[in-house]
C-alpha cells in the first residue's frame, strides 16, 4: 500500500507541475498584429531569435494595411480583441484608437533616440502611445544632367524654384511636377502651405482659408499650371513617377520614400547618378517640409500580458533591427539608424540631408487631422484643381477656401472634435 501510495503521489505532484507549467507558459504567449510591409516582414523573419532570448511565443498575424486596421477596430470596438502590440498607421487611425482608449500608455518607453516631432503624433495630453518606425518626408528628386546643361543652380527658395521650373519647361520636358489630383494633391500641398506660414487646422478648426494657405494654393496652381506636364490634375505620385523616369519632367516634389523606386534601373530611362535629391524650397515664411510617421508600433491597453508585450515592443522597435531595416531600404524612424555608419556608406546623400533637415524643422502632418480626414482631403482638392486650371489666378480661389473650409469644420462638429486642442 505504502508503494501505491508513494506512486499516486508522485504522479499527483507531476500533475500539478505539469499544469503549472502550461499555465506559466501561457502567460508567456502573446499576440500581434503585423502590417503586410516590408518592416513586418522583417519583423517576421526575426521572431525566433525574440522567441529563443525571451521564452515567450509569438503568434503573429499579417494583413493588408486596410484589413489591419478594420481588424483591430472591430475586434476593439466589440471587446472581442486578444491582441498585445500592433503596427498602426498614426495619421489613419491614430485619432480614432487615441479617443477611445484603444492604445496603452508608452511612458516607461525611451524616446530619446527619436525626433521629437515623430513622437508628439503619437501623443494625447502628453502621454506617449505609439512608437515611431517608419517615416517620411517631402524631397525635391531633379535631373542633374538637365541643371547642369542649362547652368542653373539646385533651387533654395520658392522664387528660385519658379524660375528654374520656367527655364527647364521646354523641348518636350515640363519644368516642374507634383501631385494635382484632387484628394492625392493634399499631402504634398501641405509643405507649401507650412512654407507660407499657413496650416491645415489649427485647435481643430480649419484655417486653410487664411491669407497665407490661399497664396500657397495659389502659388502651387500657378507651378502646376505653367510648368507642369499634360494632365496633371489627374495625376498623383503613380503617374508623375514614370513621367520623371521616361525623361519628360525636370523637377518633381514627392515623398521620401519613393527614391528607391524612382531609380530602379528596370523601370527607369534616367541613370541614378543623374537623379538628385534636395530639400524643398523654402518659403516666403517658414522652411517646414512635412515629415509623417507612416508606421508605429503600439499596444493594446486590453492586453493582459503587460510584460511580455512591451518586452516585445522594445525588441521590434530596438536600434539592431531598426539598423536592419535602413539596410534594407526602410526609411527608420531611429536618429541612431540614420547616424549608423554602414548606414551611411550606402545610402544616397540626399535622403540623409533632407532627413536631418526634416527632422529638425519639419511639420508632423501631410493632411488635416480628423476622424474624417478622407472627406476634408476630397474638399481641399477641389480647390486645388480650381487653382491648377487658372494657373493660380483663379478670382474665386478665397471664396472656394471659405466655402470649403467651413465644410470641414462641419465634419469637425459632426465627431465632436471641433476647437479640441
Amino acid at each position: 500500500m505504502k508503494k501505491v501510495f508513494v506512486v499516486l503521489l508522485v504522479v499527483s505532484l507531476s500533475f500539478v507541475l505539469f499544469a503549472q507549467g502550461q499555465t506559466e507558459s501561457a502567460q508567456q504567449e502573446i499576440r500581434v498584429l503585423l502590417a503586410n510591409h516590408p518592416y513586418g516582414e522583417l519583423l517576421k523573419e526575426s521572431i525566433g531569435e525574440f522567441e529563443e532570448q525571451t521564452g515567450i511565443k509569438v503568434n503573429v498575424e499579417s494583413l493588408q494595411e486596410s484589413q489591419l486596421t478594420q481588424k483591430l477596430t472591430t475586434e476593439f470596438a466589440t471587446g472581442s480583441s486578444t491582441v498585445d502590440v500592433f503596427m498602426t498607421r498614426p495619421l489613419q487611425e491614430g485619432l480614432l484608437f487615441n479617443k477611445n482608449g484603444w492604445y496603452a500608455p508608452l511612458d516607461s518607453y525611451d524616446f530619446s533616440d527619436y525626433p521629437g516631432n515623430t513622437v508628439d503624433i503619437g501623443r494625447k495630453d502628453g502621454t506617449p502611445f505609439i512608437v515611431p518606425l517608419v517615416t517620411e518626408w517631402q524631397v525635391m528628386y531633379y535631373r542633374k544632367d538637365l541643371f547642369e546643361a542649362a547652368g542653373i543652380d539646385v533651387p533654395t527658395n520658392f522664387e528660385e524654384l519658379e524660375a528654374a521650373a520656367k527655364a527647364l519647361n521646354k523641348d518636350g520636358v515640363a519644368g516642374f511636377g507634383s501631385r494635382g489630383k484632387g484628394a492625392a494633391a493634399v499631402t504634398q500641398l501641405s509643405s507649401y502651405i507650412y512654407n507660407y506660414g499657413g496650416r491645415y487646422l489649427e485647435d481643430n478648426i480649419a484655417v486653410f482659408d487664411s491669407p497665407e494657405a490661399v497664396e500657397a494654393i495659389r502659388y502651387y496652381g500657378k507651378l502646376l499650371g505653367n510648368y507642369g506636364p499634360q494632365g496633371v490634375v489627374s495625376m498623383s505620385w503613380e503617374n508623375l513617377m514614370p513621367v520623371f523616369q521616361a525623361g519628360k519632367l525636370a523637377m518633381w516634389t514627392d515623398a521620401s520614400v519613393f527614391y528607391g523606386q524612382v531609380v530602379d534601373p528596370a523601370k527607369t530611362q534616367i541613370p541614378a547618378e543623374d537623379v538628385g535629391v534636395a530639400q524643398l524650397p523654402r518659403g516666403p515664411v517658414d522652411d517646414s517640409p512635412f515629415i509623417v510617421v507612416s508606421w508605429g508600433m503600439a499596444m493594446s491597453s486590453k492586453t493582459k500580458n503587460t510584460e511580455a508585450a512591451m518586452k516585445f515592443l522594445e525588441w521590434a522597435t530596438s536600434k539592431s533591427l531598426a539598423i536592419e531595416g535602413m539596410k534594407s531600404n526602410i526609411t527608420m524612424a531611429r536618429n541612431s539608424a540614420w547616424a549608423d555608419e554602414s548606414v551611411r556608406a550606402m545610402m544616397n546623400p540626399g535622403l540623409i540631408e533632407t532627413q536631418a533637415h526634416a527632422a529638425m524643422n519639419g511639420y508632423p502632418f501631410d493632411r488635416p487631422f480628423m476622424s474624417a480626414v478622407g472627406q476634408a482631403r476630397d474638399l481641399i482638392g477641389e480647390i486645388v484643381i480650381e487653382s491648377i486650371n487658372t494657373k493660380g489666378m483663379s478670382p474665386k480661389l478665397q471664396s472656394l477656401a471659405t466655402e470649403k473650409a467651413k465644410a470641414v469644420n462641419d465634419l469637425l462638429k459632426a465627431d465632436g472634435e471641433y476647437g479640441m486642442k
